[in-house]
């Protein structure tokens, strides 16, 4: 075909954004057809290649001549993973057989997508089994990233529940979970945002896994049963029931088991029913006389190493009456109020009894006997009503009835006939059969009177020096009321300082009281407070008074306390000591209460205080003479230790009873001997002092201040070495290679192949090299052997001789000669100008002939 131009907007270059959708239309473009074209387009626009390759877009039809590149969502356009730029290349042929084909450039943009999570979270919602009692820690650490990696921040949600999570998205718990009290399941909310704001959520479910923590309990509330006697084996008593707090979602599984040893009962280990296992016959022994039997019941968790808990039941077993008539129940309780009226109607007993008898002469019954302790504030109506009401009342604090809440009637219910039980028993007994009815009558008690106090005021007298948290004295307060109530005491008012707010503490059952900080007389005296004492419904107060006692509990306190001096060894007797003395105090003695002891130090008694008691100020003297000639005194240094005591005015019985407080005084004195007195007893001493330094860990700047300074220094010091090595390398080249050419270079003469041996005899000094100064850039000669150097003349040619000499040394040693020259050229300023000036001497210098000879040159080659 013929190429031509058909694609009308190509070629172009278009955007498109990541993540594009199926159909999004990225580019627009139209054909254009020859008039001659009348049939339109032979082949549709059609995307032939793409660079890289793609399926990605695809071509669509908007109408005449009219198309469209959209995207085909497969692959969908990733910015980070995919090629950012694609080239289509678009096919079209019209019907004439003209083509086209041109490239769109499309590309892709970066868009802004939300953060991904990874791992589990990713694909599932995750489930944390957390088990109760584990302490706050972390649980999780949450894995999420951001296609444009940009830093993420986690949140969580809802803001109540016990978990929180960081800015990294580690979860961590912020309770110890308790199976019994906390839900057992949480639903975490965990959204991960971008800077931008985008965000993405998952749901972490976190269960908490219940352990086997807990004890059982009995969900059986009563505690006393009653049961006839002659109940046959498997009756049931009670059925025991408990439950435990770690099966709550469950039934529980628990044994039961009764602890206590008796053969009348036993208890199923599932179940806990208990039931009759033998005969109780409540006329034998011992249930005549103990009509209760107490039994303790076990419930375990499990049949070993479990949790378990323990309850005592008692069983009454009442006595029975094997004909009618009966009554049921066979016991009451009521209550009536502390001093109820007489006449109270409490309970109408006909109503609760029959008399199963068919005969009309048996089943007649009356109400008799009533009887108890207290029975006299009762009564029956008449022996047929069977109406029970109060005759009296009934004050719980009249010391008649003191004690008793609860009364106990009896009332016996009787046939009225003398029923015949032959049939029943094998012996012809003919006997009177009644039915006990009893009758419990709870007397409620009511608060009446104010606790009183004993005192209407309390006074204590507490030394100063009592110790925190001992007792001082009891309150006491009573009730009037009966029952006793428990009587609550308190502290209302006062009773602090400036220091506290409560130096008082008051029992708040017993009364007693205590105080809480350390009392002192000479900053408070007396203290005064009020306590209350309440039955809870009503209450009084009292006054204490605490009178602060003083007591000995200061230490005297002298100035100086330490003090050292010199004296003389010729010190008269009777000398005030460089005129010292002590003033001591005390803030709770009189000041003539003082008394001086030197305890220690004064060897042969040569110091003594004046006055030594009596006085709150004292002076030293010297008691004796020193005497070191006859070897009575060897100390030359006496360290006193003075103790003052404030005893001075306690009789000797009152010294063993009262606290006595010392203080201490310590003196430091030196003997300083005459000039002619011979100290032959001091032992010499030397001080030696010792300096130690230590590293102090304030001092953390040193070491680092220390070591940056090494480090500049080593690296200066390397910096110098490498321009040392550089200007020497510069300024002194290897002899034959300077400017990069030889010495000498002879035209048409080509390299000996065979060695030569040359053999030098010091005639005359030869210059065989060649180099320039460093220093003044002239050129000098000098000698490869003996290092002698002469400045070269500028006209001057090499001689012959050094012809040979240097083709020799090259086929010896090629580096021979510059290497010496190189060491010639290290030595010393000074020695370079003596061996210049020895290279110049005019001695030295040959002749025109001699520098035509080779024998006269000194040199003798041997080939």
């Amino acid at each position: 075909g013929r190429r031509t131009q058909l694609l009308k907007g190509l070629p172009a270059t278009s955007t498109v954004e990541e993540n594009a959708e199926a159909g999004v239309s990225v580019y627009d473009f139209n054909i254009t057809v020859s008039p001659l074209s009348s049939e339109g387009v032979e082949i549709l626009p059609t995307i032939v290649n793409s660079n890289p390759l793609t399926e990605a877009f695809d071509i669509e039809s908007k109408g005449t001549l009219e198309y469209r590149v959209v995207t085909t969502g497969n692959p969908v356009l990733d910015y980070e993973t995919m090629p950012k730029s694609f080239d289509l290349q678009i096919f079209v042929e019209d019907t004439t057989g003209r083509t086209d084909l041109n490239i769109l450039t499309i590309r892709v943009t970066d868009k802004n997508e939300h953060p991904v999570f990874r791992g589990n979270m990713a694909i599932q919602t995750l489930t944390i089994y957390v088990l109760e009692g584990t302490p706050p820690e972390h649980i999780y650490q949450v894995d999420a990233a951001d296609p444009e990696n940009a830093k993420l921040k986690y949140s969580l949600l809802p803001a109540t529940v016990p978990f929180s999570i960081t800015e990294s998205g580690t979860i961590f718990s912020t309770k110890e979970f308790d199976y019994e009290k906390d839900p057992h399941c949480y639903f975490l909310n965990v959204t991960v945002t971008d800077p931008d704001g985008l965000n993405s959520t998952r749901t972490v479910n976190i269960n908490i896994i219940n352990i086997n923590d807990e004890r059982p309990y009995f969900t059986t509330k009563q505690r006393i049963y009653r049961i006839t006697e002659e109940q046959s084996p498997g009756t049931i008593v009670a059925n025991i029931t408990a439950k435990d707090p770690d099966d709550e979602d469950s039934p529980s599984r628990l044994f039961y088991s009764i602890q206590t040893s008796n053969r009348y009962f036993s208890i199923n280990p599932s179940t806990g029913v208990l039931q009759v296992s033998g005969r109780i016959d409540r006329d034998a022994l011992p249930l005549r006389l103990h009509p209760s039997i107490s039994l303790t019941v076990r419930v375990e968790d499990s049949p070993s190493n479990g949790h378990a808990s323990e309850m005592e039941i008692t069983i009454i077993v009442d006595d029975i009456n094997d004909n009618p008539p009966e009554c049921n129940p066979s016991a009451f309780r009521k209550e009536a109020n502390e001093n109820t009226p007489p006449g109270t109607f409490l309970v109408d007993l006909r109503n609760y009894c029959k008399d199963i008898d068919v005969d009309l002469s048996n089943n007649q019954f009356n109400f008799t006997g009533l009887s108890g302790f207290g029975s006299n504030n009762f009564a029956l109506e008449s022996t047929v009503s069977g109406r029970l009401v109060m005759t009296g009342t009934i004050d719980l604090e009249n010391p008649a009835n003191r004690g008793i809440e609860i009364y106990t009637l009896t009332v016996r219910v009787q046939d009225t006939a003398h029923p015949n039980y032959s049939s029943k028993y094998p012996f012809n007994i003919f006997f009177i059969v009644f039915y006990i009815i009893y009758i419990y009558i709870r007397i409620k008690p009511l608060n009446e009177f104010f606790p009183v106090f004993s005192n209407l005021s309390y006074v204590f007298n507490v030394s100063e020096i009592t110790k925190v948290g001992s007792s001082i004295g009891r309150v006491h307060a009573t009730d009037k009321d009966w029952p006793p109530t428990l009587i609550t005491y308190s502290i209302v008012a006062g009773g602090g300082t400036r220091d506290y707010t409560n130096i008082f503490w008051i029992s708040p059952t017993k009364g007693d009281v205590r105080i809480l900080a350390r009392l002192d007389y000479e900053t408070t005296q007396k203290h005064i407070f009020v306590v209350q004492a309440s039955d809870q419904e009503k209450s009084t107060t009292a006054s204490v008074t605490v009178n602060v006692l003083e007591a000995n509990d200061e230490e005297p306190f002298c100035s100086p306390n330490f003090y050292s001096f010199q004296i003389p060894v010729s010190l008269a007797v009777g000398t005030n000591i460089n005129g010292f003395r002590i003033e001591c105090q005390d803030r709770d003695s009189d000041p003539r209460s003082f008394r001086y002891f030197i305890t220690e130090g004064n060897e042969n008694n040569h110091f003594t205080f004046s006055p030594r008691a009596g006085s709150n100020v004292s002076r030293l003297i010297l008691a004796s003479q020193f005497d070191y000639e006859s070897g009575l005194d060897t100390s030359w240094i006496y360290s006193l230790r003075i103790y003052i005591t404030d005893d001075n005015l306690l009789s000797v019985r009152d010294k063993t009873t009262h606290l006595i407080k010392t203080g201490v005084v310590t003196l430091s004195i030196r003997v300083i001997p005459n000039p002619t007195t011979a100290i032959t007893t001091t032992p010499g001493f030397t001080v030696v002092t010792q300096r130690e330094n230590l590293y102090s860990a304030s001092a953390w700047y040193v070491p680092f201040v220390v070591t940056l300074g090494s480090l500049l220094l080593l690296g200066l010091l390397g910096f110098l070495g490498f321009l040392l090595v550089t200007w020497a390398r510069t300024c002194c080249p290897p002899a034959g290679k300077a400017r990069g050419t030889p010495l000498i270079n002879i035209p048409g003469k080509k390299k000996p192949k065979k060695e030569v041996v040359v053999t030098m005899t010091k005639l005359n000094t030869v210059f065989d090299g060649e180099a320039r100064d460093p220093v003044t850039g002239r050129m000098y000669e000098f000698n490869t052997r003996s290092g002698a150097r002469r400045w070269k003349k500028s006209n001057e040619p090499l001689q012959p001789a050094l012809v040979g000499q240097v083709m020799s040394s090259a086929t010896e040693n090629s580096g021979q000669g510059a290497d010496r020259a190189e060491t010639a050229s290290k030595k010393e300023p000074s020695e370079k100008r003596k061996e210049l000036t020895a290279a110049t001497k005019p001695a030295a210098k040959p002749s025109a002939g001699q520098s035509d000879t080779p024998g006269q040159g000194g040199l003798r080659l041997q080939k």
